[in-house]
């Protein structure tokens, strides 16, 4: 009997993010993280509330961030493909609930992570390389 080959190897290794294996998960744990991100009690936990580019509909999704003097860094685990990050860089901005208080949010743009550790507490820094963060989302406070 002949073997069937369904797929092979490219020997292309890509390291992907730790957090890659975690996508099918996200519509599961996004809803009940949401209703608790973005409180006094979990203050490296957001919401970002954007509108989607297609849909125009409103979505909240719960990322961690941290707060700078002019705006939040957001660590981008899924990478700068999705759909928040997306979302919030065609709009121009979003609504950041942080810390119990909004903040509407513009100016967006993608740094690597390198660049906005400073962000960071120095404790947390080596957990950002340590799951391949290598990008971050930098926004300023709307004036």
């Amino acid at each position: 009997m002949a073997e069937t080959v369904i797929g092979r190897p490219t020997g292309k290794r890509r390291r992907a993010s730790a957090f890659a294996y975690l996508g099918s998960l996200t519509r599961l744990v996004n809803r009940p993280a949401a209703r608790i991100a973005g409180s006094r009690l979990l203050p490296f936990w957001s919401v970002v509330r954007h509108r989607g580019r297609r849909s125009g509909r409103t979505y909240a999704t719960p990322v961690a961030a941290r707060r700078r003097a002019d705006g939040f860094a957001i660590p981008l685990a899924f990478g700068e493909t999705a759909d928040w990050c997306r979302n919030v860089i065609a709009a121009g901005g979003g609504v950041v609930r942080w810390s119990g208080r909004d903040y509407t949010v513009s100016d967006p743009r993608i740094v690597d992570a390198e660049r906005a550790l400073a962000a960071f507490h120095p404790l947390q820094r080596p957990f950002l390389r340590l799951l391949g963060i290598r990008r971050v989302l930098i926004v300023r406070d709307a004036r």
